[in-house]
């Protein structure tokens, strides 16, 4: 059995060659010669499908601009501010990768601790009961009030 030179698998069963989708919109050196387009006229055509894509770029990143400032106004509408003092007692979660995670069953937070200095971006340095200043700096998300 003879088969054609250069014949591509789908050609031999459809007996037709695939286009790729985005052949079809930008058409390619292959399409341009099978429909016979002359050259001004493909010139022309190509210069209209180049501005197109500059404004579906613009209209891409004005989209997502809008969908980050929508996405930004509903997370600021749920946060709740969580102000501390110097001097407030707090209890401070346990988080896995900490030496005191113990398992399942253990404890999620410990303390209490007292505010010793208050850093900006939510930064605590904290101490316990006892006087003793740890030297590591606590994220305000890993810990709560304490209330006796």
């Amino acid at each position: 059995m003879r088969t054609l030179v250069g014949a591509t698998p789908y050609l031999l069963v459809y007996g037709t060659e695939a286009v790729i989708h985005a052949e079809v919109e930008i058409p390619s050196l292959r399409i341009i010669v099978e429909a016979e387009i002359e050259d001004s006229e493909w010139v022309k055509t190509r210069l209209e499908q180049l501005t197109l894509i500059d404004e579906k770029r613009m209209a891409a990143v004005c989209h997502g601009q809008l969908y980050q400032q929508r996405m930004v106004c509903a997370y600021n509408r749920k946060v709740q501010p969580r102000n501390f003092e110097v001097g407030q007692l707090v209890l401070r979660r346990i988080l896995l990768h900490y030496k005191e995670a113990k398992g399942k069953f253990a404890l999620n937070w410990k303390g209490p601790y007292i505010i010793r200095k208050l850093l900006p971006k939510g930064a605590l340095y904290l101490g316990d009961i006892e006087r003793n200043d740890t030297k590591k700096t606590v994220n305000v998300d890993a810990v709560k009030r304490y209330y006796i």
